[in-house]
C-alpha cells in the first residue's frame, strides 16, 4: 500500500452512543478525546451548518492524538446555491475561519451537494477553480459528494481529475456510486449500517470493504466514514473495519 487508511464516523456527539460506544459516566467534554483514541478519523459535520472560531479548532487538535486526522464538511452556504461559480466569498470565509489550527490533523474537505444540483460543466468548472490549494501554508485536499446521477459523466471525471479533486464514493441506494481515480486520495461514505447487526455491517461485508480499502490505498490515502443508516452502530462498524485493515 502506498497510502494510509483512515476510518471513522461523522461527528462525535450523538446521544445513543452514550453507554453503547462511550462508557457510562464519561463526561461530554471528553467524548472527542475518547473517540479519537478508538477511531482514526472523524468527519466534522457541524461546519456544514455553522462557523467556529480558531480556539475551537485548536482545542480539537489538542484533544486528539498524533496520527489522528479530521475531515471537514464544507459549509452549505458554499454548495447550496444556484450559481456555484459565484461562491468565492463564502468559500473564502469558510476556509479562513480557523481550520488551519488543526495543523497536521487537517484532512480533506468534503463539499456536499444536494440531489437537486445537477452537473453543469461550466458552472462546476468555475467552482473547482475557486477551491484553494492551501491555507496558511497547509495543503488542502478536496472531495465532492454528489447526489444526482447526472454526475456519472466522463466530462465531470475529467474536470475533477484536472484539479486533483476526489469524487466521494457513496454506499447508498439513493446516490450514484462513482469509483473514479480523479485524485491522489479516496473518500468514501458508507451508509448502510443496520441496527440489528452489532457491527452495523455483516462480517462478510466488512471483509469486502477492508479488501476495497486496501485496493484504494494503492493509489493514495483513504478516508472512510460510516454515516447515516443505523447511526448508533457507526462506531462499532468503524472499529471493526479498522481491525480488518491493520
Amino acid at each position: 500500500m502506498t497510502g494510509k487508511i483512515y476510518i471513522g464516523v461523522g461527528g462525535w456527539t450523538y446521544e445513543p452512543w452514550r453507554g453503547l460506544f462511550y462508557p457510562e459516566g464519561l463526561t461530554r467534554k471528553r467524548e472527542l478525546e475518547y473517540a479519537s483514541r478508538h477511531l482514526t478519523s472523524i468527519e466534522i459535520n457541524g461546519t456544514y451548518y455553522s462557523t467556529f472560531k480558531p480556539p475551537s479548532w485548536a482545542k480539537w487538535r489538542e484533544e486528539t492524538p498524533d496520527g489522528f486526522v479530521f475531515s471537514v464538511k464544507a459549509s452549505r452556504y458554499c454548495t447550496n446555491r444556484r450559481e456555484l461559480a459565484a461562491a468565492a466569498e463564502p468559500i473564502e470565509r469558510f476556509i479562513r475561519q480557523g481550520m488551519s489550527e488543526l495543523r497536521d490533523r487537517l484532512g480533506p474537505i468534503n463539499w456536499q451537494f444536494m440531489a437537486s444540483k445537477k452537473f453543469d460543466a461550466e458552472d462546476f468548472g468555475g467552482f473547482l477553480k475557486l477551491l484553494p490549494r492551501e491555507v496558511d501554508g497547509l495543503p488542502l485536499r478536496h472531495a465532492l459528494e454528489l447526489r444526482s446521477p447526472t454526475f456519472k459523466d466522463p466530462r465531470f471525471y475529467d474536470l475533477a481529475r484536472k484539479y486533483n479533486i476526489a469524487i466521494c464514493f457513496a454506499d447508498d441506494d439513493d446516490f450514484p456510486q462513482i469509483d473514479e481515480p480523479t485524485a491522489d486520495f479516496t473518500y468514501a461514505r458508507l451508509m448502510r449500517t443496520q441496527a440489528e447487526i452489532a457491527t452495523g455491517y455483516a462480517a462478510a461485508e466488512l471483509d469486502r470493504w477492508a479488501k476495497q480499502a486496501k485496493e484504494w490505498a494503492e493509489r493514495g490515502d483513504v478516508f472512510i466514514y460510516f454515516i447515516s443508516g443505523a447511526k448508533e452502530r457507526a462506531p462499532a462498524a468503524a472499529q471493526a473495519l479498522i481491525e480488518r485493515v491493520r
